[in-house]
């Protein structure tokens, strides 16, 4: 007479401490090799993944290539915070010198172009910076005060030798069951769901 079979369940579950009727926040499967992270990571984005992430203990060249990740619109927060600062800074001088409070000084003109670059200049850099520091936190959704992937022991190793594909709940193709199959099938030696 055989033994019956026990069901090994796809993945391991991570829950927070207290929590009720938990749900999935996010998926990560581990890998031990670069490459066999590439070649999930473009299997990943040939099944429709959108909101994913590579974690890697340092840089993986091509990777954003096999992730399909779309250049940033940054360069242009920074031209477009660059051209506001130059251009109102001589708008604001030409208003200050030539209509609000015109003051002769020698027969000089009242607004003139190359008087005002300096402080054009310090403005056009001023809001480039603001420009890119903001347009880093917003692209990047931060400031974020917890990330549930530290909840995880195995995550840990995402800095020191392991590789790691993370898929969101929020992800319209998410599914615990399916996605760790999926992941499997491509090469993960180990899969965790985290839950709320």
């Amino acid at each position: 007479m055989s033994e019956p079979k026990t069901h090994e369940p796809a993945f391991d579950t991570i829950t927070a401490e207290g929590s009720v009727d938990p749900k999935p926040v996010v998926l990560i499967a581990e890998f031990e090799t670069a490459d066999q992270l590439m070649s999930a990571a473009e299997k990943v984005r040939d099944e429709g993944f959108k909101r994913w992430d590579c974690h890697t203990p340092y840089p993986v060249h091509g990777l954003d290539g096999a992730m399909g990740i779309r250049p940033t619109i940054l360069p242009w927060i920074v031209l477009g915070g660059g051209f506001t600062g130059f251009c109102g800074g001589l708008l604001m001088q030409g208003w200050m010198n030539g209509i609000s409070y015109p003051f002769l000084i020698s027969g000089k003109p009242f607004f003139s172009i190359p008087a005002s670059i300096p402080v054009a200049f310090e403005l056009t850099i001023l809001l480039s910076a603001f420009g890119a520091f903001g347009g880093m936190l917003a692209l990047n959704g931060l400031p974020r005060m917890f990330n549930p992937l530290f909840r995880s022991d195995r995550f840990r190793r995402a800095t020191a030798d392991r590789f790691f594909i993370s898929i969101e709940a929020r992800d319209r193709r998410f599914d615990a069951d399916s996605n760790a199959r999926f992941l499997r099938g491509i090469g993960a030696n180990a899969i965790e769901v985290i839950e709320e």
